[in-house]
C-alpha cells in the first residue's frame, strides 16, 4: 500500500497496481498518481494545493507554448541526484519523477521573470499581483508602458480553436507586437469577430470594438521606424 494525495488536505492509500496506464511521481515530497500522457503542470490542475506554480500564458483548450516560462519547475529523473529547470506546461509527467515546485531557486527565477514582465506592464492587474506574491516592488529597469506580455495566446487562440489567421505575432525584440496580416492594426475580413483573442489574453491587452472586432494592442516605442509604418498604414486606409 502506498499513500497517493489527491489534494493538498486529502489522501488516500492505494495498492500497487501493473498494466494501467497511470505514472507515480513526488511533487514536492508528496505522492502523486495521474493518468500518463499529461504535462506535470495539467497534472497538478487535478489535484488542488498541492504544488505552487503559476503560468500566464496557459489555456486548456490550447497547445502550450512556455512563453512566459513562470511555471518553471526543478525535475529530477535520477531519484533526486540531480535537478534541472523545465517548463512544467511543455514537460511530460514521467514515472519515478521528482518535482520541486517552489524551491529559494525556483522562487527566484520566478522573480526575475516576474520584475521584467513588471517594468514591461507596469499597469497590469495581473502582474502587480504577482508582483505582490513574490516581492517585487520595484523593477531595476526603465518602466514601459505596454499591455502585452507577447505569450502568443491570441495568436494561438485564433488559429489552433478558430482555424484562422487572422492575428499573428510580427517584427522581433523591442518591436515585436500583435497585428493582422501586412502589418495592419485594422482587422480585415479574415476576423470573423468571434472575441477568442480577448477573452484568451491573460492581461486585458485585447478588447472588442464597437465594430465587433478587437481591438490590438499597439507597440509603445517612440522610435521614428514605428511611426513611419504607422503613418503608412493610415495614408493606405
Amino acid at each position: 500500500m502506498t499513500r497517493y494525495w489527491i489534494s493538498g488536505e486529502e489522501s488516500v492509500e492505494i495498492n500497487d497496481a501493473v498494466d494501467i496506464n497511470v505514472v507515480h511521481f513526488t511533487v514536492d515530497d508528496k505522492n502523486i498518481m495521474v493518468s500518463a500522457g499529461q504535462t506535470i503542470f495539467e497534472a497538478l490542475q487535478h489535484t488542488p494545493g498541492i504544488g505552487e506554480i503559476p503560468a500566464l500564458c496557459y489555456n486548456p483548450a490550447i497547445r502550450p507554448y512556455g512563453a512566459c516560462r513562470l511555471c518553471t519547475v526543478e525535475v529530477s529523473e535520477d531519484k533526486g541526484k540531480s535537478f534541472r529547470f523545465v517548463a512544467s506546461c511543455l514537460y511530460p509527467a514521467r514515472e519515478g519523477q521528482i518535482v520541486k515546485t517552489n524551491t529559494e531557486k525556483i522562487k527566484k527565477l520566478r522573480k526575475g521573470i516576474i520584475e521584467l514582465l513588471l517594468a514591461r506592464c507596469p499597469n497590469v492587474k495581473v502582474i502587480q499581483e504577482l508582483a505582490k506574491q513574490y516581492g517585487v516592488e520595484k523593477p531595476r529597469f526603465s518602466l514601459g508602458g505596454h499591455d502585452c506580455i507577447l505569450c502568443g495566446l491570441c495568436v494561438r487562440a485564433c488559429q489552433e480553436t478558430i482555424r484562422k489567421s487572422a492575428i499573428s505575432l510580427v517584427n522581433r525584440g523591442i518591436y515585436k507586437e500583435v497585428a493582422a496580416p501586412f502589418y495592419a492594426y485594422e482587422l480585415g475580413a479574415e476576423c470573423i469577430g468571434c472575441g477568442d483573442c480577448s477573452y484568451v489574453c491573460p492581461t486585458g491587452a485585447i478588447t472588442m470594438g464597437t465594430d465587433g472586432k478587437p481591438v490590438l494592442p499597439r507597440v509603445k516605442i517612440p522610435y521614428a521606424e514605428v511611426e513611419a509604418m504607422a503613418s503608412k498604414e493610415r495614408l493606405s486606409t
